[in-house]
């Protein structure tokens, strides 16, 4: 937890100045999950914001302090899979721009091995963007929980509301899809269509 519980509490309670703490708190978090999330940098702090407003108006329905993190990745996720709804295949098509712009950011400052270091990793984290980019936002939401914040089993259950097996069993079969993808890239071809084990 990055803040007391009586924080919480107490912006429970009505408090604006408890709530505004707990914003500074987690913003820096939040945002770079969503950026991770929907994949297109320009709209990271509208969505952020998205979610920091359901907070205010929902805070009061959290059953306890303790569940607050797992609670507020949910009001995350929820906010990401309305955005990927609204915007169903812009995610995909600016991946190509993002990548011509770092590239002309990284040929002007070309010369410093410190920045191509910085350009390998861009060119991995857009791999991995793009094959995510490939299946369902399900299995790109929750494979980014897991395996790029980090978040254990048990986070994922109190952010899914299911158990640590059908958790799982999702896993293991949204990795599948992952290595379909990357498959498919390497031969050229396209894979079928994802189909969702099922919604948040």
């Amino acid at each position: 937890m990055l803040i007391d519980f009586s924080l919480i509490q107490r912006a429970k309670e009505g408090d604006d100045a408890a709530y505004n703490e707990i914003v500074q708190a987690y913003r820096k978090r939040i945002l770079g999950t969503i950026s991770r999330l929907i994949g297109r940098p320009e709209d990271v702090e509208d969505v952020g914001q998205e979610v920091f407003l359901r907070l205010y108006f929902s805070l009061g329905q959290l059953r306890a302090p303790e569940v607050f993190e797992p609670w507020l990745y949910r009001l995350t996720v929820n906010a990401a899979y309305d955005y990927i709804r609204r915007n169903k295949r812009r995610p995909e098509s600016r991946m190509s721009d993002l990548s011509e712009l770092q590239v002309q950011a990284a040929d002007a400052n070309a010369g410093s091995r410190v920045r191509d270091d910085e350009v390998k990793k861009g060119e991995i984290r857009e791999f991995v963007q793009t094959l995510l980019g490939k299946v369902s936002p399900e299995d790109r939401i929750l494979l980014t929980l897991k395996e790029v914040e980090g978040l254990s089993l048990k986070d994922l259950e109190r952010v899914y509301h299911i158990n640590e097996n059908a958790l799982k069993v999702r896993l293991f079969r949204a990795r599948q899809r992952v290595l379909k993808a990357f498959d498919s890239s390497q031969s050229g071809l396209e894979p079928p269509p994802a189909k969702d084990d099922q919604n948040v």
